[in-house]
């Protein structure tokens, strides 16, 4: 048991690698409403098909020096990084997590994570057919580590913290919605869900770490003028940041938070 913890952190990162590649495939296609299954992933220039050995994560990119085969038009780095970022999320969860039941809901939880981030950042919407899918895959994978973990109460506390996430979050946007969109909303019930699985002052420090690194950002940019005042700034990437690390550092953190 004593060596689970570096082999199933091995095996997540590389997991993750894979599912990064998945991940771009979501990010491009959900956006315009394309299918993720088919047809296979091919060059938005050219539309030539992505042989097996163009779709290895990471390294293909690099062989290929960020250009396509056939046309050498320029392949976004973001393809790369969604890909490391993955597998090192992954990895990182592997080792938190390497003897939960509740691996699974964390690593499912971690690719929406990215995905809904990335998107969010370059249309600004949080996309139903992502968080809907992840929620209704969440609930029974909590509830499956609950049976095997005989821990209903910490299932029980995970489903009132998505509710408490959403209602927090729902009253926000209803008090200003130019402010906080409704897939910010949604969004929340399913950190909510993940932090609530931890405990109550997972719940509260996971959104408020959301709510903390959106602020700063946000005056930052504004200060170096890169963003200006009145100026929307995708908040989904900030709330899936701070759950993120609360779901990873977690005690720690909660150690040195003001109570």
């Amino acid at each position: 048991m004593e060596n689970l913890t570096p082999f199933v952190t091995v095996v997540c990162g590389v997991l993750g690698l894979v599912i990064g590649s998945f991940l771009n495939v979501v990010i491009w296609r959900v956006p315009r409403k394309e299918s993720v299954v088919a047809p296979r992933s091919k060059c938005p220039t050219c539309d030539t098909p992505i042989s097996n050995r163009d779709n290895i994560p990471v390294v293909s990119w690099l062989a290929l020096r960020g250009k396509c085969r056939t046309c050498a038009a320029t392949i976004s780095a973001r393809y790369p990084l969604v890909e490391f970022a993955t597998g090192m999320l992954f990895a990182a969860i592997g080792a938190r997590y390497a003897h939960s039941w509740a691996l699974p809901a964390y690593l499912v939880l971690g690719a929406a994570l990215i995905a809904i981030s990335a998107i969010d950042v370059e249309h600004y919407i949080i996309p139903n057919r992502i968080v809907y899918p992840v929620g209704f895959a969440l609930v029974p994978l909590f509830a499956l580590a609950a049976l095997l973990g005989h821990d209903w109460h910490a299932f029980e506390r995970a489903l009132l913290g998505a509710l408490a996430a959403f209602g927090v979050l729902l009253v926000i946007h209803l008090i200003s919605p130019g402010g906080m969109g409704f897939g910010d909303v949604r969004l929340c019930f399913l950190l909510g869900l993940a932090l609530g699985w931890l405990g109550w002052p997972e719940v509260y420090f996971g959104l408020l770490a959301g709510f903390m690194y959106g602020s700063v950002i946000g005056v930052t940019l504004m200060a170096l003028r890169v963003l200006k005042r009145g100026e929307h700034l995708p908040f989904g990437p900030f709330l899936a940041a701070g759950a993120i690390t609360i779901v990873l550092l977690g005690a720690p953190v909660l150690h040195f938070a003001p109570r």
